[in-house]
């Protein structure tokens, strides 16, 4: 079989599977990336979650020697849940990003690569794949920019013309040799208004993140968030949608035929108040199989905390109180203080002067004496009744 054919049933074995869309290109290094990766290393713009080894990143051949061509993948995931739950008073709810809706896509679109590769070293014998998704080596972006699967987008997502950015990538690397597909030129024109719609102005130039700033990235550490960007949080659980919501050609794309990617209403938008009550446990059974629970449940419930905070949910006060008094992680104390202040009611701030006289921690003394003094300062220039 020549390429092309090899490539037609590759093609269509690909629709047979479940695969929205797939592009070729070639396995030659990415060189303008690696300027770019330098650039961001320079600036301190990467979130750390990278590989760290920057040829590796661009360099095909480092990952399999002999490698021909690079097959990139998309899946389309829903951007509209069906019957969401209201976050109402007394009964506040936090949010996963789209991109944590239903199955882990890490899991699914590994099993639709595993059956391409399947399918292409029977078509070839004696060829060989390696294939990632997200956490591998290369650039998913990258690869499928190159291939044709859409452009990169201001927003720094992939822009495909059938799905929009809701889209999940991946991509195989193989020595088998295809004909590679034509680019999709950059659409995005004059249009910054995911720029301009970031909340923590991450976006630091179409097409340029800074990941430290990104409440995605932010959402998904563990230590204590900087203050500057709790108010940012919102009730914001794990991730962010803003800069995919505000894209024009993200406007009425909204796709629920890869069953895997539906959500579950009460998981993706839970209540906060027993989301701080899971064991660690309870968490693996009830969120494991979703995107958002890989970094374990101190990040999601840190967020939680936060986003009582923003709503100054009076209900939560008597579940803060034993957090800031009885839980052993100090980022949780801590942040159940700020949350404490932010609420301000007369129960709250004796919680937290009652957890400053038997705190050990300093990091958690700062934090309430900071929640303390801003009680202070509120009522100092609050009108007289």
């Amino acid at each position: 079989m020549t390429g092309a054919q090899l490539k037609d049933k590759i093609v269509a074995y690909s629709k047979d599977i479940g695969i929205d869309k797939i592009g070729f290109t070639s396995a030659d290094p990415f060189l303008s990336l690696k300027d770019r990766l330098l650039e961001q290393q320079r600036l301190d713009y990467q979130s750390g979650f990278e590989e760290q080894d920057i040829d590796k990143r661009v360099t095909p051949v480092e990952l399999l020697p002999e490698a021909k061509t690079i097959v990139s993948i998309a899946l389309a995931y829903p951007s509209k849940m069906k019957n969401p739950p209201k976050s109402t008073k007394g009964s506040r709810r936090g949010v996963f990003c789209r991109a944590s809706w239903g199955e882990d896509y890490h899991r699914v679109l590994k099993d639709r690569l595993q059956k391409l590769e399947e399918y292409m070293m029977e078509l070839v014998p004696g060829s060989k794949c390696k294939s990632m998704v997200d956490t591998g080596e290369l650039s998913d972006r990258a690869a499928a920019e190159r291939a044709g699967i859409g452009w990169s987008g201001k927003n720094c997502a992939i822009i495909t013309p059938e799905y929009g950015s809701y889209v999940y990538l991946g991509e195989m690397i193989t020595t088998i040799s295809l004909p590679p597909d034509t680019p999709i030129t950059e659409q995005c024109g004059s249009c910054n208004k995911c720029v301009d719609a970031c909340p923590t102005g991450a976006l630091v130039q179409g097409g340029q993140l800074d990941s430290n700033k990104c409440i995605a990235y932010l959402t998904q550490t563990k230590d204590f968030l900087p203050e500057r960007y709790r108010k940012k949080l919102g009730n914001r659980l794990y991730g962010c949608d803003t800069c995919q919501q505000v894209c024009p050609e993200n406007k009425g794309m909204d796709f629920h035929h890869q069953t895997e990617f539906e959500p579950d209403p009460e998981l993706v938008k839970p209540k906060l108040i027993p989301l701080l009550e899971l064991s660690n446990k309870e968490f693996k059974q009830k969120y494991g199989r979703i995107a958002g629970s890989w970094r374990g449940k101190k990040p999601i419930q840190r967020n939680a905390i936060i986003a009582l905070g923003h709503f100054k949910a009076e209900e939560a006060v008597d579940t803060l109180g034993r957090l800031i008094n009885k839980d052993p992680r100090p980022v949780i104390r801590g942040t159940a203080a700020w949350s404490l202040g932010q609420i301000g009611t007369e129960s709250a701030i004796g919680l937290l002067q009652h957890a400053y006289n038997n705190e050990k921690s300093s990091e958690v003394v700062q934090e309430i004496e900071n929640a303390l003094n801003q009680h202070l300062s509120k009522k100092s220039v609050s009108p007289p009744h």
